[in-house]
């Protein structure tokens, strides 16, 4: 499926496939074409090229309201002159149903998103997080057999956003509905997701299970998108290969192993090294060396900037929470070989040699 807005390509051909009871989240960066995919798969925009399946059934022409679907916006979309209890039951009196069964499909879906003692206040007299669940309330009192997400949590606080991550894996479990949830925020994607679907520039660059992409990202966008904080990314050149791996030279002039396989064109092509910051260890023979420009300590967990923060040359390492740095503080790390990730100059990850 592919979608064009005149002579821009959004969405470049891709290839998706969602099982049921799935909990599937795309993440990407603004612009990458992740709202307009979700917008395809709920029949709001047309595709260009391509068709849109549900249940086995060909959608690509039918109407949103006969693909079966429920759709959370990120705006909430509420009507605010109708209460709770009517803003939820509003797509049941669109369906004709009868006043006996929406009473009681109301009643239910409220109980489950705690929202009864809501039912008679309007939206204006409601928080961010209980507008949301009314909105996902309202979403799902039509039994959808899938549930699209667009961003439902970016205009909560981060305490919300929290407790909002819990009712949707909460909610999951109790429906059992297959839900797909379109989000920037990687931390949403790792928590929530049984498959995260990376996208990048109106392609999907990646899709696996969260740990799968933490640790075995395919393409520099996928290890750019998937880590908090972001797995460390240096330009290097590929100075030698071996049956045991490669030999990277570091700007710096240090050299750093790394057990991937590469083919004899790649040697002396500039490549990019991605370390992850657990990874990195201390050593005073280390190849990543600079002053401490930031120090932050999270508790159980410390994090360490060497040089200026989001310069491209910036490494940060993690450290044991009780370890106490100092600012120009010189510090050294090296990387075990096993976990280096490079990626050529296209951006795709080298294979690793298996143990």
């Amino acid at each position: 499926m592919s979608k064009r807005f005149g002579a821009i390509n959004v969405l470049h051909p891709i290839d998706l496939a969602i099982e049921e009871g799935e909990f599937v989240v795309i993440v990407g960066p603004s612009g990458c074409g992740k709202s307009t995919l979700l917008r395809l798969i709920a029949g709001l925009v047309g595709p260009t090229g391509g068709r849109v399946f549900i249940d086995g059934r060909d959608v690509t022409d039918a109407p949103p309201a006969e693909r079966g679907l429920g759709m959370v916006f990120q705006s909430y979309a509420l009507y605010p002159h109708l209460t709770v209890e009517e803003n939820i039951a509003f797509p049941l009196k669109v369906q004709r149903l009868g006043k006996a069964e929406v009473r009681s499909r109301v009643a239910a879906v409220a109980e489950a998103l705690d929202l009864d003692a809501l039912l008679k206040r309007r939206p204006a007299a409601l928080s961010g997080g209980q507008r949301q669940r009314v909105s996902i309330a309202r979403a799902i009192v039509r039994e959808p057999r899938v549930l699209l997400l667009d961003e439902p949590l970016s205009n909560l606080d981060a305490e919300l956003r929290v407790r909002m991550r819990h009712e949707f894996a909460r909610l999951h479990g109790r429906l059992g509905a297959t839900m797909v949830y379109v989000t920037h925020d990687q931390l949403e994607a790792m928590t929530l997701a049984n498959r995260i679907v990376v996208m990048s520039a109106g392609r999907i660059e990646q899709v696996g299970a969260p740990l799968e992409l933490y640790t075995e990202p395919a393409t520099l966008a996928v290890a750019r998108a998937i880590g908090s904080p972001g797995m460390n990314l240096i330009a290097a050149v590929l100075e030698a290969i071996d049956e045991r791996g490669i030999s990277l030279r570091l700007p710096e002039g240090k050299t750093l192993r790394a057990d991937v396989r590469a083919t004899p064109d790649l040697l002396g092509a500039p490549v990019t090294v991605g370390v992850r910051p657990e990874h990195l260890i201390a050593d005073e023979h280390g190849p990543f060396q600079g002053a401490v420009e930031l120090f932050e300590r999270l508790g159980p967990l410390s994090f360490v900037h060497l040089g200026a923060r989001g310069d491209i040359g910036t490494v940060v390492a993690q450290l044991p929470g009780d370890q106490v740095v100092s600012l120009g503080e010189t510090l050294r790390f090296g990387v075990p070989p096993q976990q280096v990730h490079v990626f050529d100059a296209q951006g795709c990850a080298l294979l690793r040699i298996s143990p």
